[in-house]
């Protein structure tokens, strides 16, 4: 598969095109931002949205741990999007995908939207925790905010980078924020938009796009 491998705190991690991390020393897959049943939350309030975006993201899931070694699987927060999330169809398909992945170690660092739509339901076997989570070197968080300790690694932000062409032309891509202190994910979900981040100094900055993550040359 293609991947991005940088060092970061003493550890390498593997930036990968889908918008997901993977720590190869801890077997562990982390992603931000999943979202799921967002889309039937814009629908319950009569907004016009595409169906299938839970299937979409899922499928994604399952196809980075069906080609990478992972053991566990790192949630960064906003799982779940809304109390809609809880729909019993949405459920369904969630409790479908959880069967497939039966042995696979889930934990969620709940985010604002976490607390919102409440924890999944316990049959799905997610382990829940609130942030910090201290892992290695790292604080596992949703909010970027840095920690007196550990380098953090969160989501949230749903960074994308804007590429501006000489005829004017604009190209938005999610990207990685590698900072010493505070360092983002791009949300992973089908359905979430995104915030424009200009890199500070010290800041590394990692697109995704074109099945494949390249580094942002300053």
């Amino acid at each position: 598969m293609n991947y991005l491998a940088i060092e970061h705190c003493g550890q390498t991690l593997w930036l990968l095109p889908d918008k997901a991390l993977y720590w190869p020393a801890r077997k562990a897959l982390l992603v931000a931002d999943v979202h799921i049943g967002k889309a039937a939350s814009y629908r319950a309030l009569h907004q016009p949205v595409p169906r299938g975006t839970t299937t979409a993201t899922l499928a994604r899931l399952d196809t980075l741990l069906g080609e990478l070694d992972c053991q566990q699987l790192i949630v960064l927060g906003d799982f779940l999007h809304a109390r809609h999330a809880h729909a019993p169809a949405t459920l369904a398909r969630l409790r479908d995908w959880r069967a497939q992945h039966a042995g696979l170690h889930i934990v969620l660092v709940r985010g604002n939207h976490d607390r919102h739509a409440g924890d999944p339901p316990s049959d799905l076997g997610i382990e829940m925790t609130n942030e910090p989570w201290l892992v290695g070197p790292f604080a596992l968080c949703h909010e970027p905010e840095s920690h007196p300790t550990h380098a953090v690694l969160a989501g949230h932000v749903h960074p994308v980078f804007v590429l501006r062409g000489r005829a004017r032309q604009r190209l938005r891509l999610p990207c990685f924020v590698i900072d010493a202190r505070v360092s983002l994910l791009p949300a992973f979900g089908e359905f979430t938009g995104g915030w424009t981040v200009a890199p500070a100094s010290g800041d590394r900055i990692f697109l995704a796009g074109a099945d494949r993550v390249w580094a942002l040359k300053g």
